[in-house]
């Protein structure tokens, strides 16, 4: 099996469930019946090229190539879904969560932004949390937590109620880098 730069392997444990999605409905038409909306909310977050590639894997197409331009992100979940397609054994662990040491330096930061205004930066963490609600599990209750976060909540025991032990781990990494980013 193929091994992803770390990277990209963060980026495919982030949107497990979309790209499980995408495959499955490739798989089986008319089986994922939230992705459609799904899809139109990732649109309205503004990763319209995103959706563009998804929406034309699904009416067949299978070049990454033709799908368009891609940023790093998207493409890194395009070719995740075009591999599980050819291969199901090369989807990500729908199960597997991002590893804190790379997720929560991003998450505080993007989460610090927006707390200070920055537009783009809350777009991104709602486009995020579409994202990681689509995962479900402890991904969707992360996705809970992210408008707290932004509105200032820092008690990470409340923020990680009902978490795995890996996803508290990663709400207290976040919330330890926002103090760190606040006080500078």
């Amino acid at each position: 099996m193929t091994q992803w730069p770390e990277k990209d392997e963060q980026i495919r444990r982030a949107h497990a469930g979309l790209i499980h999605r995408v495959v499955h409905e490739v798989a089986n038409p008319g089986s994922v019946p939230d992705l459609e909306q799904i899809l139109k909310i990732t649109e309205e977050n503004e990763w319209t090229a995103l959706v563009a590639a998804i929406r034309r894997i699904l009416a067949g197409e299978r070049e990454l190539a033709a799908l368009g331009p891609l940023d790093e992100e998207d493409r890194v979940i395009v070719e995740s879904i075009l591999r599980g397609i050819q291969n199901p054994d090369s989807l990500p662990d729908p199960r597997a969560s991002a590893d804190p040491a790379f997720a929560a330096p991003a998450l505080a930061a993007m989460i610090h932004a927006a707390r200070g205004g920055d537009v783009q930066a809350l777009q991104m963490l709602g486009n995020m949390a579409t994202q990681m609600l689509a995962a479900g599990g402890d991904m969707a209750r992360i996705a809970g937590i992210l408008r707290p976060l932004v509105e200032g909540e820092r008690d990470s025991n409340r923020l990680s109620e009902k978490m795995s032990t890996q996803a508290a781990e990663l709400v207290d990494a976040i919330v330890r880098e926002l103090k760190r980013l606040e006080t500078h």
